[in-house]
Formats: structure tokens, C-alpha cells, sequence
């Protein structure tokens, strides 16, 4: 019985995740003589004899499955051409770093010194049992060809050339969205090429893949144009003779569609641009100089699309935005080979990802105040965090339908939260809430509509079905800073509360208004003026049904937005003041900070009132609220005001809600310090358990707290979310990012859904245009 479980105690040790499941996997722990027993003799013999029996069981004991081989000999390093392994190795170390930040890909490196395309293939053939995939890097054409093709024949993993099928990709997909901007047909277009190499015959072969005419294409190598005259090419450049007779680059050029340099600098002039067609394409991808610098080609024409490989000007054509990806949704599925239907997933993929919201953090990191689909940002940035959630996906989805993936995804949504969470971008509760609003979208005005930040944010939470977004404000002026922006708001609702069209709106809520406010200070006249008001018309929305939640304050400050929600949509049954909340996503998980925008120096009672509202919108999070009441006292070892009276509000929320799990007055310190709570407090409710809630005894502690956390990069915050409201109203703070927007809509959406007993076919019944917008998403 003890030699059964420590054989399965060894086991689990080395296990690298259930047969089937994708999963990250920490690191093991090996700091005890039990450890180092599991990590290796006698414990390591277990998972030998279990791959011993079954050979795919390396695939559960061992890293394989996680394991990519960059393998290079040297022959062909970047643009420094045959400067041996050694020299090379520096570029291949660097491959392993991008595979390990950019799609949590394990790597080594290795450099073989063969140049005998037979000898390098036997070599790399015999360290298949290692390894999960091989990248094969920096091999010069055309042995490259030989090599990846002999591979990919006698190998069951996957193997690409990064140099040919990485900048093919790439480009690809920048090529689609090119000819869509420039209104061209790919079967049409004629393609004049610079270079002959690995790179240039995998682009032109995946751009026919996509619908490009074999005949179209005029291929250039160092010596001239590929034709029918030269008796120097060899069988691949041969593929891409399709011309009698030599033309010059310059001749070729005049009326030609796409350029595609692959080749060298500066060989290509202005005045070859200006002979183009209209609506000019130009990859000059060349490194670390083009064929023509951007200044050139742009200056040459305004109606051209410019990209080259320099991340110092737009649409950078880079390979870190494939290679992490395609290898990633390879590994998971355990694909045998990475096949034509792959790099078409990702092909695709990249291509429709560019025409999606940018996030904040690609905007800040490149500058810029609203980067968006259009000439200038044909590809995704590199840093763009949605990359290996998006390409790895439908690069996994791919190898499933076209017959080589060994192992299924059968959950598609829990998969793109495990990718997530290897490289740290995981909140499992925003992705809780996220899953819990697309089940029932609610109607969200926004009272800041004519602002770039919020119009962002509303496109991306309808597209991505968070909710029905209503836009107020002047029509003209919104809907200018849309077609500005390249941001899709087709559909939406806007409604201006100013305009005649509105009057009759306007007077009916007036008149609620007037019955609600005719004794406490506003006449007729003003109930009428104030609904002019968007922060008063929205929450009139809000309280008569026509819409289920209000979101402002982007541009106002925090008094003038929560006047009007208090006026007109009152608190709560019970609730005598309201409170504020933020949610900070730590690496520790969620914590929930309160009061930290409201009330000033809260009473016992109402320090106690703050603390029940703050556990009960706690468990609409589905999180059970762990909640330390903090002070500079430790349970009576002050007997100042200040830490009796946080001590009284404990005692008030006991006596309300004997089972919550609080306790205080309690330091920070001991809060968060299991070991020093559990040897001076035994007593204390929280001991071993992890504090998630903190409520803080006045305004100026709990909001200095919440900066600190915010602005030291510790935590993001999602707030301030306004406690005790009847209906739904989130006010942003001033200067919000749309990540902020967005995750604000998020929480109005689970409010709204608490809140509201309207179902979205009550909507749709009272709100024609619902129906429209409805279909159209779905579609």
C-alpha cells in the first residue's frame, strides 16, 4: 500500500496535466528530500516505466508537449548571410525569448554545424523524442526547402521555416486588408516581386493560396527578372518564370498593383512608385533597410499603402506576430505538421483582428491617441495582448478540421482563458462577469457620448455582445467623431436630448421629475430645463425603463454626476446613504476597497451599513466576501474613538449578519499576514483564510489607499461602483481608459441584470430598433 502511493505520489509530481486537458503548469516544487526523491531517484523511475509502457505518455510526464527546438546551422543569419552557427546563436537565443514572452513556449536553441542539407535533416530527425515542435531558422535557399519538406515528411511533429512562413503570413495578411482598404480583387492584381529566396517563393505561393493569379506575378533575384531566357534558375525559381523575354525592375513596375521587396535597399526609386497603378500596394520589408523608405513611397503617392519591416514606422510586417501563435495552437492540439490550413487560420485571423478596437495599452505604448483600421494600421502591433488568444485559436481550430490535431478542444471559451493565463492577462473575475453579461446584455446609456474613449468602448461592448449601448448627445458632432476614428456605431441609438425631436420625451420626463422634486426645490420651468441635461435626461431613461443602466462622468466631475441619480433614482429599500466601491485585480486575485468615494467620516451604523452593502455586491461577483475592517488599532489595542468605532460598526454587521465572515479593527499588516494573525489573533474570524474585502474607517484612508495600489502599477482598478442605487448608475473617473469604460460596463451590465426584471424580448418589443441591432449582431 505505501509503494502504491508513493508511486503515485511520483506521478502526479511529474505529470504535466490531464490526457486532454490544456493547462498551465507551475513550476514543481523541489526544496525538500521528498522533493528531490519525487523530482528524481527513486521517484523519477515511476513516470519512465509509464512512458516505457505507452510512448505517449511522454506527452503527460515530461515538458515535450511544451518544448519548441530553434535550429539553425548558420547559413543565412538575418541579413548577415553565412556567418556559421556560433555567430548565429545570439539570434537564435533571442527566438527563444519572443516563443517564451509572447506564447509561454519553452525553447532551447541549438546549432548544428552541417551545411549538408541529408546530414542536417538525419540530425534534427534523431531529436524528435525531446521535442513538441521545431522552428528551423536562418537556413539558407535552397537547401531550406529540402530540409522543411523532408522533415515535415518523416517527422510527427510540427516543423515550419520560420524565414519562409512566418514573413509569408505576415504579409498575407496584411495584403487582405490592403486590397480591401484600396478596393482591389486579389484574383486581378499583378504582383512585381524583389527577391527570389526562401521568404519571397512562401509568399507568393500562400498570396495564390488566397486567390492571387500564378501569371500575375513578375519575380526579380539579384541578377534580373526570372524569364524564360536564363538558363541559371533552379527548380524553384523556375516555378516563377513568367515572362518571354528581361524587362528591367522599373519596366515592371509601370502599372503593377502590389510591390513585394524581399530583396535589398533602396532598390526602388519614386518615380517606380508613381508608374504604379492607382491605389498603390508597397511591402518593402527589406531589413534593416527597404527597397524605398516610407518617406519616398508616401511622398511619391498619396494614395499608396506603405508597410515595410521596421517597427519605427506603420505596418511593421514582423514575425513575432505568427510564428509564438501558429506553435502555441500546434503544441495544444499536438498537431503532426503545421499545414497549409493552418497559416491560412492565421492568415485570416491576423487580418480580421486589425479591424477591432485597438486596446488602450497598443495607443499609449505607440503614442497614439486612437490607432484603427486604415492605411496606416493594415496589422496588428506586436504587443498587442489579444494576439495569442486570437491566432493560436483558430490555428488549433484549423489542424482539428483538417485531420492532423491528436488531441480536441472541445471548449473553446475555457481554452482562450488558459492561453490568457499563461502569460498573466488572466482575471478570472471580469472573464465571470464577462460569460455571466453575454448571457443577458442589458441597455446602457452613455451620457458622454460625444467623446472618442466612450464611442471606442461602445463599439467593442456591442461587437462583443457585453450589451445595447444608447449614445447621447449632438448626432452630427458624435457621429463625425466615429467616421474620424474609423469606430462602427451604425445602428446605434442616439438621441439628443437638446434637439425638437426630443421635446416630447423630454416634457413627459419632466413631468415624473417635477412629481418626484415639486416639493424640494425645482418648479416646472427648471424640471423642463434640467432635462436638457444628459446626466438628468439619462437617468431618467434609466428610472422609467427605457434603458437599464447609466454610465458617466468621463468629463464631469464626481458631485455634478451623482446629483442627478440621487434625485431621481433614490436608494435602495433600507438604505440610508449610498457608498462607494472599487475593484483592484491584484496577483494576489480581487480585492474590494470601500468607502473610498463617498462618505466622509461614516458613524459606527453607517460604517456598518457601508460593510453589508459592500459583502452583498461582493457575492453578486460569485466570491464569498472575506472582509477585514481595518484601522491603525488591533483589536482594542487602542482605545481611541477612531478604533472603537470601527470595532462597534463589526459588532452592528454581526448583529445584521451573524454568518458574513468579518472581523476587525485589525492593521493592514494583519490582515494580509496569515502567520502573524494566526500567532497573535487565534480568535480572529479570518485566520488562515484570504482577505478579499477591506473596509477602511473614512474617506481620505480608504481613497489614498486605492491611488497608491493604482498609480504604484500593483493593481488594476475597476470602479468607483456606486452601492445602494435602486437602478443602476456608474459613474467613470475623470480621464477613464476604454478598458476602464469597458470593464465599468461590465458591472453596470450584472447591476442591471440583479436589478432589472426586463428580459431582452421586453426590450425588443418596446424598442423596435433592439430588433435590428439584435439580428445584426447575431449575424
Amino acid at each position: 500500500m505505501k509503494n502504491e502511493l508513493r508511486k503515485q505520489q511520483a506521478l502526479e509530481y511529474h505529470a504535466k496535466g490531464r490526457p486532454g486537458k490544456i493547462e498551465v503548469i507551475p513550476t514543481k516544487e523541489a526544496k525538500t528530500q521528498r522533493d528531490l526523491s519525487l523530482a528524481y531517484s527513486p521517484g523519477v523511475a515511476e513516470p519512465c516505466l509509464e512512458i516505457a509502457a505507452n510512448v505517449e505518455n511522454v506527452y503527460k510526464y515530461t515538458a515535450k508537449g511544451n518544448l519548441v527546438a530553434v535550429i539553425s546551422n548558420g547559413t543565412a543569419v538575418l541579413g548577415l548571410g553565412n556567418i556559421g552557427p556560433e555567430a548565429g546563436k545570439p539570434v537564435m537565443e533571442g527566438k527563444g525569448v519572443l516563443f517564451k514572452i509572447f506564447a509561454d513556449i519553452d525553447v532551447f536553441d541549438i546549432e548544428i554545424n552541417e551545411k549538408d542539407p541529408e546530414k542536417f535533416v538525419q540530425i534534427v530527425k534523431a531529436l524528435e523524442p525531446t521535442f513538441g515542435g521545431i522552428n528551423l531558422e536562418d537556413i539558407k535557399a535552397p537547401e531550406c526547402f529540402y530540409i522543411e519538406k523532408k522533415l515535415k515528411e518523416e517527422l510527427h511533429i510540427p516543423v515550419m521555416h520560420d524565414d519562409q512562413h512566418g514573413t509569408a503570413i505576415i504579409s498575407a495578411a496584411a495584403l487582405l486588408n490592403a486590397l480591401e482598404i484600396q478596393k482591389k480583387k486579389i484574383e486581378k492584381v499583378r504582383f512585381v516581386v524583389s527577391g527570389a529566396g526562401a521568404a519571397a517563393i512562401a509568399c507568393c505561393q500562400l498570396y495564390e493560396a488566397l486567390g492571387a493569379k500564378h501569371e500575375n506575378f513578375l519575380m526579380f533575384d539579384k541578377t534580373g527578372l526570372l524569364h524564360k531566357g536564363r538558363n541559371d534558375l533552379d527548380d524553384l525559381k523556375k516555378l516563377y518564370v513568367n515572362s518571354d523575354r528581361d524587362i528591367s525592375l522599373a519596366e515592371a513596375m509601370k502599372d503593377a498593383d502590389v510591390f513585394i521587396g524581399l530583396s535589398a535597399g533602396n532598390v526602388v526609386s519614386q518615380e517606380m512608385v508613381k508608374s504604379m497603378a492607382k491605389n498603390p500596394i508597397v511591402f518593402a520589408m527589406a531589413n534593416p533597410d527597404p527597397e524605398i523608405s516610407w518617406e519616398d513611397a508616401t511622398g511619391a503617392r498619396k494614395d499608396v499603402i506603405m508597410a515595410t519591416g521596421r517597427s519605427d514606422f506603420p505596418n511593421q510586417v514582423n514575425n513575432v506576430l505568427g510564428f509564438p501563435y501558429i506553435f502555441r495552437g500546434a503544441l495544444d492540439v499536438r498537431a503532426t505538421q503545421i499545414n497549409e490550413a493552418m497559416k491560412l487560420a492565421a492568415v485570416k485571423a491576423l487580418a480580421e483582428l486589425t479591424k477591432t478596437a485597438v486596446p488602450d495599452i497598443v495607443n499609449m505604448a505607440y503614442n497614439e491617441k486612437s490607432i484603427s483600421f486604415g492605411s496606416n494600421y493594415i496589422i496588428p502591433k506586436p504587443i498587442d495582448p489579444r494576439l495569442l488568444s486570437t491566432v493560436a485559436p483558430a490555428v488549433a481550430k484549423a489542424a482539428m478540421e483538417s485531420g492532423v490535431a491528436q488531441n480536441h478542444i472541445s471548449n473553446w471559451e475555457t481554452y482562450i482563458n488558459t492561453l490568457n493565463q499563461r502569460l498573466g492577462n488572466d482575471n478570472q473575475v471580469m472573464r465571470i462577469i464577462g460569460n455571466k453579461v453575454r448571457k443577458d446584455p442589458k441597455r446602457i446609456v452613455f451620457a458622454e457620448a460625444d467623446n472618442i474613449k466612450i464611442l471606442k468602448a461602445a463599439q467593442i461592448i456591442f461587437d462583443d455582445a457585453i450589451g445595447y449601448p444608447i449614445l447621447l448627445g449632438d448626432e452630427n458632432k458624435i457621429k463625425r467623431i466615429a467616421a474620424d476614428n474609423a469606430i462602427d456605431i451604425e445602428g446605434l441609438p442616439i438621441f439628443d436630448p437638446r434637439s425638437d425631436a426630443m421635446e416630447e420625451k423630454r416634457n413627459a420626463y419632466a413631468e415624473i421629475f417635477f412629481q418626484k422634486r415639486g416639493r424640494r426645490g425645482f418648479n416646472a420651468y427648471e424640471s423642463k430645463k434640467v432635462m436638457k441635461d444628459r446626466n438628468y435626461f439619462g437617468c431618467m431613461m434609466v428610472e422609467c425603463g427605457d434603458a437599464d443602466a447609466m454610465i458617466s462622468g468621463l468629463a464631469k466631475n464626481y458631485p455634478d454626476t451623482i446629483r442627478p441619480a440621487l434625485q431621481i433614482i433614490g436608494t435602495e429599500s433600507g438604505v440610508k446613504k449610498i457608498a462607494g466601491m472599487y475593484l483592484m485585480l491584484t496577483k494576489r486575485g480581487p480585492l474590494f476597497l470601500a468607502d473610498t468615494t463617498v462618505n466622509f467620516n461614516p458613524t459606527a451604523e453607517e460604517l456598518a451599513d457601508i460593510t453589508i452593502l459592500v459583502a452583498n455586491e461582493v457575492k453578486n461577483f460569485n466570491i464569498t466576501p472575506r472582509i477585514a475592517m481595518l484601522s491603525y488599532s488591533n483589536f482594542g489595542s487602542s482605545n481611541s474613538p477612531e478604533a472603537r468605532l470601527v470595532a462597534e460598526a463589526r459588532k452592528i454587521v454581526k448583529q445584521k449578519m451573524p454568518t458574513l465572515m468579518v472581523d476587525g479593527e485589525m492593521q493592514a499588516s494583519v490582515a494580509f499576514n496569515k502567520e502573524l494573525m494566526r500567532e497573535n489573533y487565534p480568535f480572529c474570524e479570518l485566520v488562515d483564510k484570504d482577505v478579499n474585502t477591506l473596509i477602511f474607517p473614512n474617506l481620505a484612508s480608504g481613497n489614498i489607499a486605492y491611488n497608491l495600489l493604482k498609480e504604484l502599477e500593483t493593481a488594476d482598478a475597476v470602479g468607483p461602483i456606486l452601492l445602494g442605487l435602486k437602478k443602476p448608475v456608474h459613474i467613470l473617473q475623470l480621464g477613464s481608459s476604454v478598458r476602464s469604460i469597458l470593464n465599468m460596463a461590465l458591472v453596470a451590465v450584472v447591476d442591471a441584470q440583479i436589478k432589472s426584471k426586463t428580459s431582452i424580448e421586453d426590450i425588443v418589443k418596446r424598442s423596435p430598433w433592439w430588433k435590428r441591432l439584435r439580428k445584426s449582431n447575431n449575424e
